[in-house]
């Protein structure tokens, strides 16, 4: 990259104190005001951080629990002001983490080593979600399945229409975005979504995709491909257990609506 972008690991560093000593009263030096502020914040951090340790994850609001994390990137500065600067600019924790990289390195106070660090502990945290539905029976696991694919796609900017492969238990083998659309539209071909799942052996797959609106409300467009879908895998004996819709706030099941 032909610029580089500011560390704020190195900006915020932790500078060695200096001695100070034989100057007269009230005369203090330009750099004793940063200490202070550094062992206020230093204060904050470490009262907070108990906060959390001791009365839990309930104990800290959202933006704590951004304060929280930034810390593990930005070492001195006052992070409350970049903690609510993000949840102002993405409007929740899960937005925050859910936020593309780029768009994040342009609130203020957060550079691209933040930008990244945040993006890995969102990709721990899919991870996470997603090794509670690996080799589960996924149908007895339908609330992980929720929680993986909503913080999988809730927060995309723009439409992907994600495939979960089950095998004839119901236990995942795998699991695709086949197709990334725009703001409002996917290109979804039945065909290719049966021919994948014989491919890996399938008998049984769930659709999913995301309305990046926030609005998981189905459309007749939605609604026409999953029957299609559900036609053309009904002769090759693999069978459509539900086509989920991911919103912000919230999912709608077409199975659940009774719309195929």
């Amino acid at each position: 990259m032909a610029k580089d972008y500011a560390d704020e690991r190195g900006f915020f560093g932790e500078q060695p104190a200096r001695e100070i000593s034989g100057r007269p009263p009230g005369d203090a030096p330009a750099h004793e005001g940063k200490v202070a502020v550094a062992s206020s914040n230093a204060g904050h951090r470490e009262r907070l951080r108990a906060r959390f340790q001791e009365a839990g994850e309930d104990a800290v609001a959202d933006y704590e629990m951004l304060e929280l994390l930034l810390y593990r990137s930005i070492r001195r500065a006052d992070t409350k002001p970049i903690a609510k600067a993000l949840l102002a600019r993405f409007g929740s924790l899960a937005g925050v983490l859910g936020a593309p990289w780029h768009l994040l390195c342009e609130v203020p106070g957060v550079g691209s080593s933040v930008a990244l660090d945040l993006k890995i502990v969102a990709a721990t945290s899919k991870r996470a979600l997603k090794s509670e539905i690996r080799k589960r029976e996924v149908l007895s696991s339908w609330k992980q399945v929720i929680d993986y694919c909503h913080a999988a796609m809730a927060h995309e900017t723009r439409e992907q229409f994600r495939i979960l492969f089950l095998d004839k238990k119901n236990v995942l083998i795998a699991d695709e975005v086949q197709q990334t659309g725009t703001v409002d539209h996917t290109p979804v071909y039945p065909r290719e979504v049966v021919r994948r799942a014989l491919e890996l052996s399938a008998t049984a797959i769930i659709l999913v995709h995301n309305h990046p609106s926030g609005d998981p409300t189905p459309s007749r467009a939605d609604i026409e491909m999953t029957h299609r879908i559900a036609e053309a895998g009904q002769s090759l004996g693999i069978t459509i257990h539900d086509h989920i819709i991911i919103g912000k706030d919230g999912h709608a099941s077409l199975k659940g609506l009774q719309l195929f």
